[in-house]
């Protein structure tokens, strides 16, 4: 019963970082790289405000949450907009400087030392019994519950909401999305606004859940794959794939070694590429493009 607990919590944490990628590739075919670094920021934001504000916790964790999302949108109008209509490698390439330049801003800022944002809100983690003899973390449950309810919000607002039919179109076919009205560059702020506050809720949470410091970009690496995996222009792919990826990684850990936990993403990964290049639920189509 604690294995399956333990994949369905790695599961949550890669779907919950994997669904900002496929955000901004489903609406402007960019591979964001950046992705763990702005988890890794959202996460000392959480820990920035709960140290000015630990007497409101709860006003801490929701402005460190804007504050993630109010990066995302400042990223795209100040570096990724100039990217618009470029080569996609181009775009690419500014994301991998982007990551790099925000991991050093962190040590600069933040330093390299381990950070505990749970003590500095003055709250707890507990352990909860669960059937048989499992147990789960509060914060771990947390967590599950929150992938849930972002993945419920995303899928209905791509498809019922006039913003999201708007990012659905402007990812199929720009130009005619802009002829028809459609502001471009608004959706695509919005995609990253959106990306990076998933991201920087999977990061708060972690952080909160164990501790805090530069380590945790691993983690937004290894939920690349899951997204690719699923196919990156899929949402439901990307739930379908961290769940394949985190079966896969639990199991290896538990029957194996635990030192195979950084590669056997990498691993499915490259053995779902040479079936599927696509992914499992992505667009063939689509792929076809970059």
């Amino acid at each position: 019963m604690q294995l399956a607990v333990n994949i369905v919590v790695l599961a949550a944490i890669y779907a919950l970082i994997s669904c900002g990628y496929v955000l901004i590739y489903r609406v402007s075919r960019v591979l964001n790289l950046a992705h763990g670094e702005l988890m890794l920021v959202g996460a000392y934001l959480l820990y920035s405000t709960a140290s000015l504000l630990g007497g409101n916790p709860l006003t801490a964790v929701a402005m460190a949450a804007v504050l993630g999302l109010l990066v995302g949108v400042l990223v795209y109008v100040l570096l990724m907009r100039r990217m618009t209509g470029e080569m996609v490698l181009a775009a690419v390439l500014c994301t991998i400087a982007l990551g790099v330049m925000l991991r050093g801003a962190t040590v600069l800022i933040w330093s390299a030392q381990v950070r505990h944002p749970m003590e500095a809100l003055g709250w707890s983690n507990p352990s909860l019994v669960l059937f048989g003899d499992a147990r789960i973390s509060l914060i771990s449950a947390i967590l599950i519950g929150a992938t849930a309810v972002v993945y419920a919000a995303l899928f209905g607002f791509l498809g019922f909401t006039r913003w999201g039919i708007r990012m659905r179109a402007a990812g199929q076919n720009p130009l005619l999305a802009s002829q028809r009205g459609i502001q471009l560059h608004g959706v695509y702020a919005l995609a990253w606004g959106l990306s990076t506050f998933t991201a920087g809720l999977a990061g708060m949470l972690i952080s909160l859940d164990s501790s805090l410091d530069g380590t945790m970009t691993m983690i937004g690496l290894k939920a690349f794959p899951a997204a690719l995996v699923g196919g990156l222009d899929s949402l439901a792919g990307a739930l379908i794939g961290s769940a394949i990826i985190a079966i896969a990684e639990v199991l290896l850990i538990q029957f194996v070694n635990p030192l195979l936990s950084d590669v056997v993403p990498f691993f499915v990964l490259l053995a779902v590429l040479v079936i599927r290049p696509w992914g499992l639920f992505g667009s063939k189509e689509e792929l076809d493009r970059v």
